[in-house]
């Protein structure tokens, strides 16, 4: 049985497709859901698929304990589903590749500090450029800088503005992040 953790900040879309692609999957087990955020939409979506959520503060994700209490739950993969605090290093060196992320840009473009969600895609539009997609990688000490597990890529029209990229990218994460997280699992 491989177990997952999935640490969400906001909506939830790629919890609840993540927990719905596994659903039938005997082989794999969402064992709870980390949250920083109360007002996140994603604490509903995980009470509605029954997954236990962890309530955060800064100071106890940032803690020795922490580490410690996942470590109880002899997790296979931390997945990052639109988790907006950088890991702590304690966490990433319990879970060597084993805490995955996904980025809404085609890294190394348009990472770092501060690109997330709606950022990224305001400045891949003011930037015109041809393309953009999302980057599923390992997560290490610096921001969107872990090793590249898959890539994939959507061509921007004339007319995009970051709202219909962001659509676009919302398709692509949809339906790329479980595959790439079960090939992570089963390493495929």
């Amino acid at each position: 049985m491989k177990r997952l953790s999935i640490f969400v900040s906001g909506n939830g879309t790629n919890l609840q497709r993540i927990a719905e692609y596994f659903a039938n999957n005997k082989e794999v087990e969402i064992v709870n859901v980390v949250c920083n955020n109360p007002k996140a939409y994603a604490i509903e979506r995980a009470h509605r698929l029954g997954i236990p959520v962890r309530m955060i503060t800064k100071a106890e994700f940032n803690s020795p304990e922490f580490v410690q209490e996942m470590a109880v739950l002899k997790l296979d993969l931390i997945v990052l589903a639109g988790f907006l605090w950088k890991i702590p290093a304690g966490l990433i060196q319990a879970y060597p590749r084993q805490i995955v992320n996904i980025h809404p840009a085609l890294l190394p473009k348009y990472g770092g500090k501060g690109f997330y969600g709606e950022h990224v895609h305001e400045a891949v539009v003011a930037a015109k450029e041809a393309f953009s997609g999302i980057t599923i990688h390992y997560v290490n000490e610096i921001y969107d800088s872990g090793e590249i597990i898959l890539q994939a890529h959507v061509a921007l029209d004339e007319k995009e503005t970051p709202d219909s990229l962001a659509a676009k990218i919302h398709q692509l994460e949809q339906a790329y992040f479980p595959v790439a997280i079960e090939q992570v699992l089963f390493r495929r």
